[in-house]
């Protein structure tokens, strides 16, 4: 290290680079949450009814500034801008979750189903009242017996030629509509999702607008809303139960962007096959998943700053005779903590990349081809998954990093746990999520993409020449390239130098190509060795299941890698600069150190490189050090939005000279 020149940090530029093209949007909602930063207290002090009626109003107050309304069109009343309402989401999670949430159901789930899947006689009866939450709702998709299997949903909207309406009519309780936010209390219309039934013949599920309470809060006739009661977190949100006893509504409550139902019981639509029309439909609701994913980073961010600014003045322990040290000096406090630094920067910027594209495909004036939106829904699942997780790990290991501090409520790591733990299971579950991340990718978005459930994509697969797969990762000429690049690379004979190219990007995201690619080609592999086996379909894709999710996770470890190294390339020489290429090393050398076993197995990684990457985590740990309280002030949580009861003895004189 004696030629380390170690860098200065330029907090607010490194905070502006974060906030990338959204910058006034997320320091205004910065400034709305110091505003309602009373409701943190709230949550802990009120009983839920009274904490429900709390994080209603504040949402209701919220809307009248426009903060929820960004992404509706201006003749709305919105601000007619996708991507600053997933910066303001997202940098909402600083605050208190539950005013996130019931934003997100109103908002997004609500307000987006009415907005993509209606048209504009639907915008016009609802999105005014809407945007202003003058007009509460819910999204009523899950049901007590079907959660992420949508297609099999059991509620049925069946048509009345008569009378020209529709009925929605739950069979039996598993059908029941389960987990709606805002059911239990405060909506009064509810989009609907049912299997829409003419003349005896099922066309699909299809998405409905059912008036579900009256001016006073009364259920309708045939309307029968409970309570979920109290959950595990986000206690401010009504969650609720809905079912239908034949409850009629007009035929015009059918959105009917892609489907329609005439007078007469004709179904019309554009798109012909049934699956593909499904998958459509769905796809248009994506926002809610990347918005999700979004949180549950920045709530990441909460944990961090809290948990490196407590290890910045708790002392313990250290040499006799020369006092105790700072808990942040520790090798393994460093080792707990910087890494979920690095990859917090890391999937930051992997999601200002998929926000960007979502933003695109939304506000494109003219139809995006099929592929495109498939990607991004990809996109979308993956970085949702490997979001929400590296929340409820961030959460938990600073909350155990700050020791009895971190129990305490005031210190906002029960909420923050408690309150994201249901993140990785909302707007999907994360393993079916990569699921559809890994089918994409065993497809290549082909147009079968869309009409394949786990099964249709084993005999695909199994129909085509696993070489094509091979051929499309071309695994071989990434191991020559790489050679060419670094010379003197170990590529796992144990010859070489093993600490040659460590720190290159190209090396790093070469290592992940590499893992994604054979993890890819060898899924396609057992998938065709089942069926050529005669096993039944089911039980090939049951076996290969957790090489499946390993694939799709390899994947979007890569994309996130990618992110971070293109974004870091582009900024202007300096301090910030150096920082963040210290970041992005570290989180690609912790990603590999963590599944270093794979690529020793796999041969692509000897014993002696493997302990040459440990060290230089270590050694980037080391490095980090001295900037760590810089690199966490630059999420630009704002002070009242983090603990309360967070001192402890010390002193935070020479902090950032590093141990």
């Amino acid at each position: 290290m004696a030629d380390y020149e170690q860098p200065v940090v330029e907090v607010p530029t490194l905070t502006a680079l974060l906030d990338g093209k959204y910058v006034e949007v997320r320091e205004l909602t910065r400034k709305r949450l110091v505003e309602y930063a009373s409701v943190l207290d709230d949550q802990r002090e009120l009983d839920r009814a009274a904490f429900r009626e709390r994080v209603l109003e504040v949402v209701q107050e919220l809307a009248g500034t426009g903060q929820t309304g960004l992404g509706f069109p201006v003749e709305y009343g919105g601000g007619g801008d996708i991507g600053a309402s997933v910066a303001a989401f997202e940098t909402m999670a600083f605050g208190d979750l539950s005013v996130l949430v019931k934003v997100g159901v109103q908002f997004g789930l609500f307000g987006g189903a009415i907005l993509q899947l209606g048209t504009k006689p639907h915008h016009d009866a609802y999105l005014t009242d809407l945007v202003s939450a003058r007009t509460l709702g819910c999204f009523a998709m899950t049901e007590t017996g079907h959660g992420s299997n949508v297609q099999a949903l059991g509620t049925v909207a069946t048509y009345d030629v008569a009378t020209r309406e529709f009925v929605i009519t739950t069979p039996d309780e598993s059908a029941r509509k389960d987990y709606i936010g805002n059911a239990a209390a405060h909506a009064r219309l509810a989009v609907v999702f049912a299997q829409l039934e003419i003349g005896g013949r099922s066309e699909g599920v299809h998405a409905f607008v059912v008036p579900i309470r009256d001016g006073k809060g009364r259920a309708l006739p045939g309307v029968r809303i409970s309570d979920d009661g109290r959950k595990i977190g986000l206690n401010g949100v009504d969650n609720g139960r809905i079912a239908f006893d034949g409850v009629r509504i007009p035929r015009e409550n059918l959105l009917n962007r892609y489907a329609d139902v005439t007078e007469t019981g004709v179904y019309v639509s554009d798109i012909d096959n049934p699956d593909r029309r499904f998958f459509t439909m769905l796809g248009t609701l994506v926002q809610g998943r990347v918005c999700v994913g979004g949180a549950g980073i920045n709530a990441s961010k909460v944990a961090l700053s809290i948990a490196t600014k407590y290890a910045l003045g708790r002392r313990q322990f250290g040499n006799p005779g020369a006092g105790e040290e700072l808990l942040l000096d520790y090798g393994l406090h460093q080792r707990r903590l910087f890494p979920l630094i690095a990859r917090t920067y890391a999937l930051h910027f992997a999601q200002e990349v998929l926000a960007g594209q979502l933003h695109d495909v939304f506000s494109a004036t003219e139809e995006v081809d099929e592929r495109t939106r498939r990607a991004l829904e990809s996109r979308a699942a993956g970085t949702k998954a490997l979001g929400t997780w590296h929340a409820s790990e961030t959460i938990q290991e600073c909350r155990e990093a700050c020791g009895g501090a971190g129990y305490l409520s005031a210190n906002r790591f029960d909420a923050l746990r408690a309150d994201t733990d249901v993140f990785t299971t909302f707007e999907g579950d994360n393993h079916i999520l990569l699921q559809l991340v890994a089918k994409g990718l065993l497809t290549d978005y082909s147009t079968s993409f869309g009409e394949l459930d786990q099964l249709g994509m084993v005999r695909f697969v199994a129909g085509i020449a696993v070489d094509t797969v091979i051929e499309r990762t071309a695994v071989h000429k990434l191991l020559e390239r790489i050679k060419d690049v670094i010379p003197g690379w170990d590529d796992g004979d144990g010859e070489g130098d093993v600490d040659a190219g460590l720190l290159d990007p190209e090396y790093q995201l070469t290592m992940l190509r590499w893992r994604e690619e054979h993890m890819l080609s060898g899924v396609a592999r057992r998938l065709k060795r089942g069926m050529d086996s005669d096993m039944e379909p089911a039980e090939v894709f049951s076996r290969c299941q957790d090489h499946v999710i390993a694939a799709a996770r390899a994947h979007v470890e890569r994309l996130v890698l990618e992110a971070f190294v293109a974004k870091v390339a582009a900024m202007p020489d300096g301090g910030n600069k150096i920082a963040l290429n210290l970041l992005s090393d570290l989180y690609a050398l912790s990603t590999i150190e963590a599944d270093r076993a794979w690529w020793m197995e796999h041969g692509r990684l000897s014993s002696q490189r493997a302990k040459a990457i440990s060290r230089e985590v270590g050694e980037l740990c080391r490095r980090i050090r001295p900037i760590a309280e810089d690199l966490v002030d630059g999420f630009g949580v704002p002070a009242e939005l983090q603990a309360t009861e967070m001192m402890a003895p010390g002193t935070r004189e020479g902090d950032r000279t590093g141990a």
